[in-house]
């Protein structure tokens, strides 16, 4: 298989007409400056060793030379050996909610911050991968646009709290939307977004985005952050902690809604995975994604290709060297030799 490691070079190849017919235009111009200057029969006898065709000779030579170079310099390759190989990496996008009902202290320390935790443990095991963050809660934001930098996901990661969303709620629908635009554009990677939130979702239809995902090639995968029992939510009032209450005065108590979760996670051909105490489960998801792209995304490539350019340079080079040694003028020995002339 052949391809040009940098065809965008070959864009120089169009200098080269240009400069074709700025010579013939030099060597007309030449011609009436000549004409101007005296007879054309008395002219010839005054410069002997004038040669019309080797000026020519020698520019097409040169330009011949500088094809060389500038096919040279846009590495031109074979492939040579074929083999299977995989994807180098995924692209993940972590969609985590950010909604008041995170502070919950059903899991432990609270569920947001034992989300950032695992999140953050994801990033270690990250190689040749990409990942981005969405935070949502009424609304959806892009936190950290896709990326391979792991130090900036940290750090990104830490600022993340529930002030970070003005409007309250939970719009995991909007969220995975999100995603679906938060991708490299036409990259070929396998994509997944993960939805960590507790499920309340009174915003819009998350089903029916996680449907649109598959449509696009993304599987969107759920982690329930919460037990089905239920926790209050803390607040704190005058520096004193307290529970978020109706208007009645009574304590909000926000619960997981795993049926909610879960319907999510199969129109988006993905896994529900309900987080706990001992562990949140982005781990197993990860895994998951690893085996899918194993299995799904082995193909057959060009694996080495070997660079030719060096045969290109070569024969520029040697083009210079004959361009360098033809002269302009005739040769005053090679002129008294006539190998086909009558005695």
């Amino acid at each position: 298989m052949f391809r040009f490691a940098h065809i965008e070079y070959l864009w120089g190849l169009l200098i080269i007409p240009l400069l074709f017919l700025f010579f013939i235009w030099s060597r007309i111009s030449r011609q009436r400056a000549l004409k101007r200057f005296g007879n054309e029969q008395t002219i010839k006898e005054l410069m002997p060793f004038a040669s019309k065709s080797r000026p020519a000779f020698k520019f097409f030579i040169l330009m011949l030379a500088l094809a060389f170079f500038i096919t040279g310099a846009a590495r031109p390759q074979f492939g040579s050996k074929l083999k299977k190989v995989k994807r180098e990496g995924i692209e993940l996008i972590i969609a985590l909610d950010v909604s008041n009902s995170m502070m919950a202290e059903d899991i432990q320390p609270n569920r947001l911050e034992r989300a950032k935790r695992a999140i953050a443990r994801l990033v270690d095991r990250l190689k040749n991968d990409k990942i981005g963050l969405i935070v949502f809660a009424g609304e959806a934001y892009v936190q950290l646009p896709i990326t391979s930098d792991y130090n900036s996901a940290k750090l990104f990661l830490n600022s993340v709290n529930t002030q970070i969303v003005p409007t309250q709620g939970t719009a995991i629908g909007t969220a995975i939307n999100m995603g679906i635009r938060s991708f490299t554009p036409e990259g070929d990677a396998n994509k997944a977004i993960i939805v960590i939130t507790d499920g309340e979702n009174h915003e819009d239809n998350a089903v029916t985005a996680a449907q649109d995902a598959v449509e696009n090639g993304i599987i969107v995968h759920t982690i329930g952050m919460g037990l089905p029992q239920g926790s209050p939510i803390p607040v704190v009032r005058n520096g004193q902690k307290d529970y978020l209450k109706d208007r009645e005065g009574n304590v909000v108590v926000t619960k997981l809604d795993e049926a909610m979760l879960e319907k999510i996670a199969s129109a988006g051909n993905g896994i529900y995975v309900r987080a706990n105490n001992a562990q949140v489960g982005l781990n197993t998801l990860f895994d998951e994604i690893n085996k899918m792209e194993k299995e799904e995304i082995e193909s057959l490539v060009y694996s080495e290709y070997d660079d030719q350019f060096q045969y290109f340079y070569a024969a520029g080079l040697l083009l210079l060297l004959l361009e360098f040694i033809i002269l302009e003028r005739k040769n005053r020995y090679l002129m008294k030799v006539r190998l086909f002339s009558q005695k």
